[in-house]
């Protein structure tokens, strides 16, 4: 039994909490990986750079409909459950990729294309709003209080987990396609293996328990005052956490196109960063979640981010200099270690710090806006960037503005690690 009083999570519930976050990702990470293809099939009317560009804007146009997916399905997950708001919101995230995918070119249909893509993307980001505040919640609500850290930290992990699959299915596809064939139908392949995952998620979240009207363990740490509002503290510094991670988790899944149409690197070497930033961020993640159950969250957190400031600046250094996979490969794992181990005790400690009546909707609101507002700007911002300026050091800079406002908002936030809460609690009666 876990300290709560509830029967532990499974490894089958983990799996079906997680598996939406996972899905978004793999598609990001494919979009990404394919942005080149994409810009050509929906926007062949333009130079290179405008295909490019149009192909990140239309993917970051997307977010704007998180904010609104955000307060419609959070809503839904604080008054009528958990479980039904994520079979929701997969539902409609897997129907946004299935249409991807079925989508004619531009030299078949015309302008209708890119209007069809952009419909997809509006869809999708609906959904993708209102998947991490319910997913998240059930997690933290069905882990054992030990666990907590460590069980909340696959939300992330899933990220790097689904960063790595769509490296690898890009790394597959680069090696048994032409050129031509990618641009054709090779990405339409890559995003089909996302949809093939709809069915299995939807009958592995129909049988999951239901944790709103569980009772709830530490609400000491709780605001007494009911409402969003106020909540308003956590939330703010919530939402700088938010930025600071979101900004080097979407540049970190920019670091193929980065490789390829900055640095000039051969289209396989470049993959090699997105395989080093889902292999890193999936140990990280779990690692980080682990030690913040022991040490608690702020030492943790705190800890990487500053590691992950101080690194970021000599990796983008030695990639531009050296310009060869080695030296890729490498700088972009140690990034995305140092990142990755503050994203899932972030996320942890934001949803600790919310109530149960507010929590769904409160992480996915604050989640949502830091995500549209940042992480959809991030990849056509940083491309923007690099060609207005002619630096190729511009991602590094615009991740390290970030991780130092993800530092304060940290270092601001109050302990909510239950091991840590308990021995302080202790040394206070014992006082």
């Amino acid at each position: 039994m876990s300290l709560s009083g509830s029967t532990p999570i499974t490894c089958r519930q983990i799996t079906a909490a997680v598996i939406g976050n996972a899905l978004e990702f793999y598609d990001f990470t494919t979009y990404a990986l394919f942005a080149v293809q994409i810009g050509r099939t929906f926007f062949p009317v333009h130079t290179p750079f405008e295909n490019l560009m149009l192909a990140l804007l239309t993917f970051a146009v997307g977010f704007v409909g998180r904010p609104v997916g955000a307060v419609v399905i959070g809503i839904f997950g604080d008054r009528v459950g958990r479980r039904p708001a994520m079979l929701l919101s997969f539902t409609l995230m897997g129907l946004g990729i299935l249409g991807l995918v079925l989508i004619p070119s531009f030299a078949k249909i015309g302008p209708l294309a890119p209007v069809l893509l952009l419909v997809c993307r509006l869809v999708q980001g609906f959904a993708l709003g209102g998947e991490v505040g319910p997913t998240t919640a059930f997690l933290i609500e069905s882990a054992p209080l030990q666990k907590r850290g460590l069980i909340g930290a696959w939300q992330s992990a899933s990220q790097a987990v689904a960063s790595l699959s769509g490296a690898s299915v890009g790394l597959l596809l680069t090696n048994l396609l032409s050129a031509a064939q990618l641009e054709s139908f090779g990405w339409r392949i890559a995003f089909g293996l996302g949809v093939v995952v709809l069915p299995f998620g939807l009958y592995l979240r129909r049988s999951l328990p239901e944790t709103l009207h569980r009772p709830e363990a530490l609400q000491s740490i709780h605001p007494t005052a009911h409402g969003t509002f106020s909540h308003a503290r956590p939330l703010l510094l919530g939402l700088g956490m938010i930025i600071s991670f979101t900004t080097s988790t979407y540049v970190l899944l920019y670091m193929t196109t980065y490789a390829s149409q900055t640095l000039h690197m051969s289209q396989r070497a470049a993959f090699g960063a997105s395989v080093a930033n889902g292999v890193c961020g999936l140990v990280f993640c779990l690692l980080g979640g682990a030690m913040s159950d022991r040490f608690g969250r702020k030492p943790v957190m705190l800890t990487s981010r500053i590691l992950f400031l101080l690194v970021t600046l000599p990796a983008f250094v030695l990639m531009v200099r050296n310009h060869d996979a080695l030296t890729l490969v490498v700088a972009t794992g140690v990034i995305s270690a140092f990142s990755s181990a503050s994203i899932g005790v972030a996320l942890v400690s934001l949803t600790e710090s919310l109530r149960k009546d507010v929590r769904s909707t409160g992480l996915a609101v604050v989640y949502a806006v830091g995500v549209a507002v940042f992480g959809g700007i991030a990849q056509p911002y940083v491309a923007w960037l690099i060609k207005a300026t002619g630096n190729p050091m511009a991602p590094a800079w615009y991740m390290m503005a970030a991780a130092c406002v993800g530092i304060v908002a940290m270092a601001l936030m109050k302990e909510t690690a239950p091991a840590r809460l308990i021995a302080t609690r202790v040394v206070v009666g014992a006082g």
